[in-house]
């Protein structure tokens, strides 16, 4: 091999190795930011021990009321949440009547899986009347799923979160708390609007203090028990 061409071979070997390292880097950092994630608090947890109507399956947990029904949501987690977070909010909500399917999300993100719905609907053939919901980034997830997939969902739920994407806004309900004021700002529709006087943006789940996020006036159960009335009423509207 001439001279000239080692020189090159080693330069391509050099750049390689190079390219390698900052991917390596690049993933190492990755990696570190997905496994700081906000942890369910003891008392999300315990819900999953105190119910027979709650199940898992693959990367779901359902949650089932006592009678048959015809109509479920589907939720997507906020941010760097782990899903079981959400279950006294879905515990009560299936108590009204209402199949709750939660989503655990890849990297505890759906952005990484915004579609998750589609691949839940066919699952439950008994449901006829399908909503999409979330909370922060699963919110904004949920809402891109429904605007991209109108036909599949009668509704969108939205908590600490606002329309993302092409979605009547007659056919959403968006609640947050008036503590929340980024959520509000961007507000610019009117329709099934609900404030949580005292709310802030973490108590739709139970994962504790959020960085960033106002410490709230009123308890979780108080923020919650709010939600669910808010969509229990919206339900019965459809």
């Amino acid at each position: 091999m001439s001279t000239k061409r080692m020189s090159r071979h080693k330069k391509w070997i050099v750049a390689g190795g190079s390219i390698l390292l900052v991917l390596a880097i690049l993933a190492g950092v990755f990696f570190w930011y997905v496994s700081d994630y906000y942890r369910a608090e003891d008392v999300a947890l315990e819900v999953m021990t105190q119910d027979s109507g709650i199940t898992t399956q693959d990367n779901l947990t359902i949650l089932s009321p006592s009678y048959p029904t015809d109509t479920a949501i589907i939720f997507y987690p906020g941010a760097k949440v782990e899903a079981e977070a959400y279950l006294p909010l879905l515990d009560q909500i299936r108590q009204t009547g209402v199949t709750c399917i939660l989503v655990h999300m890849p990297f505890h993100m759906a952005i990484f899986d915004a579609d998750a719905a589609e691949d839940v609907i066919p699952q439950f053939p008994e449901i006829q009347h399908w909503y999409v919901a979330g909370h922060s980034m699963g919110g904004a997830m949920a809402s891109k799923f429904a605007s991209d997939h109108p036909e599949q969902v009668d509704g969108l739920i939205l908590m600490g979160a606002y329309i993302y994407g092409d979605y009547p806004d007659e056919k959403t309900l968006t609640i947050y708390g008036s503590l929340n004021q980024s959520v509000e700002d961007h507000i610019d529709y009117t329709e099934n609007i609900v404030e949580i006087e005292g709310g802030n943006h973490a108590q739709f789940g139970n994962y504790g203090p959020q960085k960033g996020d106002l410490p709230a006036t009123i308890s979780a159960e108080e923020q919650q028990a709010q939600a669910v009335a808010a969509i229990q009423a919206f339900l019965s509207e459809k």
